[in-house]
């Protein structure tokens, strides 16, 4: 069995796929809980020490929770305007063998076995070569195609490696 489909990743994919790798992890997890506490933090003592900690506290919450999401935006945003990779149509094929991605005259091969993991998010569909880097292809691009893709990772990859939530499916 094999998949074609050809796609272009826009800023707003980018970002999704930011914030996924941002938030999937002890760091994003652990800078949300601690903006989370700070917020709580300035109710609980909110006139019971001075108003100048209580500010500070709103102040180190919102950045907590606020400068993280901002920041990306801004960085994928820079990604696909500084790429011209990134702003061209990348041609996939999906079959037993593995992920084949071509653009133009360029080609790159990903085995099955070279993947790190394969992530379903409510948009994309994110192949890991990597800790960090991944081919991120929305799921409007497969549109039909996507349940055969998952059913090609599903014949090919571990089950650890598969983060597939039964919702993006």
């Amino acid at each position: 069995m094999s998949v074609e489909f050809d796609t272009t990743i826009t800023e707003k994919d980018m970002y999704q796929f930011n914030l996924y790798h941002a938030y999937h992890g002890f760091q994003g997890i652990a800078a949300t809980l601690v903006g989370v506490w700070v917020l709580i933090m300035a109710a609980v003592t909110f006139g019971k020490v001075e108003i100048m900690y209580t500010l500070l506290y709103l102040v180190f919450g919102v950045v907590f929770l606020v400068y993280v999401p901002v920041s990306l935006n801004l960085r994928s945003k820079q990604q696909i305007r500084s790429s011209e990779i990134l702003k061209q149509a990348l041609h996939y094929k999906i079959d037993d063998t593995g992920v084949h991605v071509s653009q133009g005259e360029e080609t790159a091969d990903l085995e099955w076995k070279q993947i790190y993991k394969m992530a379903a998010t409510k948009n994309s569909l994110l192949i890991y070569s990597n800790r960090v880097n991944a081919y991120v292809i929305p799921r409007k691009a497969m549109g039909e195609q996507y349940e055969k893709v998952v059913g090609l990772a599903v014949n090919h990859l571990e089950g650890y490696r598969l983060k597939l939530n039964p919702f993006h499916i």
